[in-house]
């Protein structure tokens, strides 16, 4: 009940401050929260913008493709560089490397390749999600400890019973973690990609009520985003505490 009280503390200051602020500046620069209220029904409402739901539907499937492909192809890349010392010592390095590289210098290149459809929002967003779960595998295989694989190949465990008993439950909350981070840069890879260059999702109706100067309406898409944004991360951390109490059970 504290932690709850001190977060809606903090969310009415942070309201309370925003409407002093908004009220204070430019209306076409920045708006209140009571102004925001009425563009947000609006919003839901389908009146401002009525191809909403379809909006939403290409984004989510955006970010589902995007993120399929960067389990898939993380996974497997993952476990290559983990199982194989002469793959995981040469490409390791180069893959962190590449990860530190800002992933939104790659966009125009995808743009160039892809277009400005769907594909290059679903390959900026892959590209975002890859890497996480990549090295997340590459850190969990690493860090099992070899005397528990050596001990259950002592007692006749086979390969997969050495995968399943011993390895996965040892790197299990890594993965997850990996995994989630995955899932949240996915979302955001899709999203931005929409807004730097798209006709038709939620980042393209970001970018149009931004460039006409609608704040109002702006500030609304931007929250229903949000709620797309939070939704995702609460159920990956949903799934983060069932892999936990898996680990430890």
């Amino acid at each position: 009940m504290r932690v709850v009280a001190a977060r809606g503390a903090l969310l009415v200051a942070l309201l309370v401050l925003w409407e002093i602020v908004g009220r204070a500046s430019n209306p076409l620069l920045s708006v209140p929260p009571s102004a925001v209220l009425p563009a947000l029904r609006d919003l839901l409402l389908l009146r401002s913008y009525p191809d909403l739901p379809a909006s939403v539907l290409l984004t989510l499937r955006e970010i589902a493709v995007a993120y399929g492909l960067a389990v898939v192809v993380g996974l497997a890349c993952g476990f290559a560089l983990g199982f194989n010392r002469l793959i995981g010592s040469a490409y390791g390095p180069m893959l962190a490397a590449l990860y530190a590289v800002p992933a939104v210098v790659w966009y125009p290149s995808l743009m160039l390749f892809f277009g400005l459809d769907a594909a290059s929002k679903i390959a900026f967003g892959f590209l975002l999600g890859f890497f996480p779960v990549t090295l997340a595998v590459l850190a969990g295989i690493r860090q099992v400890n070899p005397h528990l694989v050596t001990v259950a190949r002592a007692y006749g465990a086979g390969p997969l019973g050495v995968f399943g008993r011993v390895m996965v439950p040892a790197m299990l909350f890594t993965l997850v973690a990996g995994l989630r981070t995955g899932l949240a840069l996915a979302v955001i890879g899709v999203i931005v990609g929409e807004i730097l260059g798209s006709k038709r999702g939620m980042g393209a109706l970001i970018n149009h009520a931004y460039g006409l100067l609608r704040t109002a309406d702006y500030v609304a898409l931007v929250l229903v985003t949000l709620m797309l944004v939070v939704g995702s991360d609460v159920v990956a951390s949903l799934a983060e505490r069932r892999a936990r109490k898996w680990s430890e059970s």
